[in-house]
Formats: structure tokens, sequence, C-alpha cells
């Protein structure tokens, strides 16, 4: 008897469309496929010592969704240039205007998605973004990210005074209930890293209504950005948040 030998299958990736520097900003950048206009993008945020290429997952995700995203190496990691500093909002309005650019429309709404350092980031970035939604995922604490920086322990280069400097002017707290769009955080409640309780202390602050927070039982510090159901989950929120569910 011969045994039935089972069809294979090549599977191709969804690639970037684009991998380029910009102002000394190494970037992914994902469009829809063609014939696919996207109306809105997102920007996507890597944690400390990370890279854009951890979020390539979500990435495709977005546009086969039919969004626009960008991931961007931040300055002391992966192929960017120079060290984090001062510098990191204002790096972050850089890659959100390129990615609207890149859309086609100066006004296109877009969302912040960014992790651990990247989702303290997002929260610290979005008014001066101009973003419609933000999803932070076990959002680190400014004072944790100055201790670590100071310590030399995050895993990347950086400029201590300036980037202590931006941390120790910011309260996440009074920035959280300063926001006017839509939060979504997500937190691992086993997460060795940054305690749960300070998402929901953030969440005490939340103003907008849809606004919302989501506690995971068990997990670590990186298992929910790649957690598929909640991937998602902060899929969907964007989607309502952006108008286009």
């Amino acid at each position: 008897m011969i045994a039935a030998v089972p069809r294979s299958r090549t599977i191709t990736p969804v690639v970037p469309h684009e991998i380029a520097l910009h102002d000394g900003l190494c970037y992914s950048l994902w469009l829809p496929d063609e014939g696919r206009t996207a109306r809105a993008g997102v920007v996507i945020l890597h944690g400390a010592g990370s890279c854009k290429e951890s979020h390539y997952d979500y990435a495709r995700l977005l546009v086969s969704a039919g969004y626009a995203a960008i991931s961007f190496d931040q300055r002391g990691h992966g192929a960017s240039e120079g060290v984090m500093d001062g510098r990191a909002i204002e790096d972050i309005v850089a890659i959100a205007d390129l990615l609207r650019s890149r859309i086609g429309d100066p006004r296109a709404a877009i969302a912040l998605r960014g992790s651990s350092m990247g989702g303290c980031f997002a929260l610290m970035s979005a008014p001066a973004v101009g973003a419609q939604a933000v999803v932070a995922i076990c959002p680190a604490g400014p004072r944790g990210l100055q201790r670590g920086v100071e310590a030399g322990t995050l895993g990347f280069e950086a400029d201590v005074p300036a980037l202590s400097a931006l941390l120790t002017a910011t309260d996440l707290h009074e920035t959280v209930a300063s926001l006017e769009m839509p939060v979504l955080i997500l937190h691992a409640e086993g997460d060795e890293q940054v305690p749960v309780q300070h998402s929901r202390e953030l969440a005490e602050r939340f103003v907008p209504p849809s606004s919302r927070l989501i506690t995971v039982p068990g997990g670590h510090h990186r298992s929910v950005q790649h957690d598929e159901e909640l991937q998602a989950v902060s899929l969907k929120f964007i989607q309502r948040a952006l108008g286009r569910e």
C-alpha cells in the first residue's frame, strides 16, 4: 500500500513595501496591496532593547485589514543612527508625518501602538502626533525607564542626561488624564518587569468612555504583544476609533 503524500504549498510572507532611513531613523513601511488605498495608518513602537522587526507580525495584520503601517528602530536601536536622546517624541512625530505622506493625505487618521517603553512613548507622544487612538501594551513608567537608562541596563545606547530629562519631566498619570483620544491598555498580570498595578492606576485616569484596560491572567512582559487573540482585539479597537469598522 502506498501512503498518500500530502500536497505541499508555498507561502510567501507579506514583506515591507519600503525599508529606508528618514532623518537617521530606519523604518519599515507597510502598505495594502495594489488596488487598495489606505485611508488610515498605525505607527508601531517597540520596547527598550528591541527593534522594528519584532513587530512585523502586527504590521502584517494591519495591512491585511487595509491599514498602512510603519515600524521603526528608535535611536540607539537596530539600524537607526545615533543614540536615544531628548528627541524621542519628535522622532515619533516625524515618523507619523512620514506615514501620512506615504498614505498621500497629510490629515490621515493615525493610531499609535507601542509595547513597554514604546507604550510609554505612545501615550506621551499622542497629542503631538495628533493620534486618534493609542494602544499601549504593558506600558513602562517614565521613572522606571529613567532608572534603567541611568543604570545602563535597558540594552540600548543613550544620551543619559538628555533622555533622563525627558523622562523626568513626564508624569504619565497626568498625561493619560489629558488624553482626549481613546486609549486601550493591555497588560499581563504575570508581567515580571512592569507591574500590572501600574496600568490599573493609569486606567483610573481615562477620560474617553471608550478607553479600556484589559488584564490577562498569567503571561509575562512580552507575551501580550504577540498573542493573536489580543492582536485582534487591538485591531478592532483601532477600527472603531478610526471609523473604519
